[in-house]
Parts: structure tokens; C-alpha cells; sequence
């Protein structure tokens, strides 16, 4: 993959390139705050080669690090609708998880905890995933928001099992992985997942019918 690495910390910055290099990834651009992003973002979509195929960038960064990094990746996907992003931060934030995915269903997305690139198989799972289009949430953040919205009126028609299988679609599990999890068929996943579309008034009209559902999970169904 052709992958933009995004953060104000230069070891950090300096570890993940590391990291994806020596996994056979080419990283084509970094930057150091949340301006940098969006120029190098900008100067990849006009080279030749386009623009990346992922982009892990931090959610604090300068100039004030508060939320300049995910403000920056949100603007980054209105503005190229599908460019994967991969949010790292030291914070268990589900709005910020929601904020991202509210920008648009197309193409991957993910927020995972700095402490979980340590996990080196995990990660670079996780960010082949989100190039690939899916959508990938920390585990803590997915507990953080199980316990929040069981109470949603929508998502409360779910039963335990349904629940339990939106969970790991939350985390980017794809469906045989979810069937090996759970210890069930693929086509009992199948119609699980099926049902999750159905209560969550999903139709088959719906375009990304697996991000809407999860954003569904993250942010609640008003």
C-alpha cells in the first residue's frame, strides 16, 4: 500500500513508518500537524500516482491540539469521498469514532488506541482492513459504546447474539472471521447479519449497508 502517516510526535511518526515499511508498505508522505496533512494529502491526489491508498494520522495534533487531526481527516474525506482513514489516539473517544464516520459510508475507516500498534499483527490487520474499505473500532471503544446504547430504541430490537455479531462488525470483523469467533456456520452469520440490516431499517436499496449499520452501533440510531 501507498500510505500517508500523520503525527506531531516524531518517534511515534517515526515507529509507524517503521513498522509499515518493514511489512512491504511504501509510505509516500508524512506530516507533523494537521495543516501538513491536508497539504500533503492534497499535493499526492494532484501527483501522478494519486492519492494514497490509506492514511493514519493522530487525533490531537498542532496547531492546537485539541481535535485538529480528526477535523483534519474529516475534511480530508468530504473532500475526496472513499480515501481510507485510520485515526490513532491515546483516548478512548467514540465521538470521535462517530464524528468520522459521519462524513460519508464510502470507503474505510478506523479508530484504534496508540497502545494497540504495539500489537504489530493486530495493526497491520487492522490497516489493510480500512484500505480494503471496512471499518475497524478499537475493542475499548466498541465496549464503551455497547454499554451506552443498549438502551437505543432501535437497538434494542437486537437480540444478544445480534448484538454480539454488530460488535465484531464493529471491529472490522469480516464474516468467516466472525463465524470462527463465535463458533457458528458462515450462513448463521449470514442471517444475523441479515436481521441486523432488517431491525436497523436497512433495506437492500441502502448503499454500505455494513458501515451504516455500525455507525448505527457507534453514534445511536435517532
Amino acid at each position: 500500500m501507498r500510505i500517508l502517516v500523520a503525527d506531531d510526535a516524531a518517534l511515534i511518526r517515526a515507529g509507524l513508518v517503521g513498522l509499515l515499511e518493514r511489512a512491504g508498505h511504501s509510505v509516500v508522505a508524512e506530516a507533523g500537524d494537521a495543516p501538513e496533512l491536508i497539504a500533503q494529502c492534497t499535493r499526492l491526489a494532484d501527483s501522478p500516482d494519486g492519492l494514497p491508498d490509506l492514511v493514519i494520522t493522530d487525533v490531537r495534533m498542532p496547531p492546537t491540539m485539541t481535535d485538529d487531526g480528526l477535523r483534519a481527516a474529516v475534511q480530508l474525506r468530504e473532500s475526496y469521498p472513499g480515501l481510507p482513514m485510520l485515526m490513532v489516539s491515546q483516548y478512548v473517544a467514540p465521538a470521535y469514532a462517530a464524528t468520522l464516520l459521519e462524513t460519508n459510508t464510502a470507503g474505510g475507516v478506523g479508530y484504534l488506541l496508540k497502545e494497540r500498534v504495539g500489537r504489530v499483527a493486530d495493526f497491520m490487520r487492522s490497516a489493510e482492513l480500512v484500505a480494503a474499505g471496512e471499518v475497524v473500532m478499537d475493542p475499548e471503544v466498541v465496549a464503551q459504546l455497547l454499554n451506552a446504547r443498549r438502551s437505543d430504541p432501535r437497538l434494542s430490537r437486537l437480540t444478544p447474539r445480534e448484538l454480539e455479531v454488530l460488535s465484531l462488525m464493529a471491529k472490522g470483523a469480516a464474516n468467516q472471521q466472525i463465524a470462527g469467533q463465535l463458533v457458528i456456520s458462515p450462513a448463521a452469520v449470514a442471517k444475523h447479519v441479515a436481521n441486523i440490516f432488517a431491525k436497523l431499517d436497512l433495506g437492500p436499496d441502502e448503499d454500505n449497508r455494513r458501515v451504516r449499520a455500525v455507525l448505527a452501533y457507534l453514534n445511536g440510531v435517532r
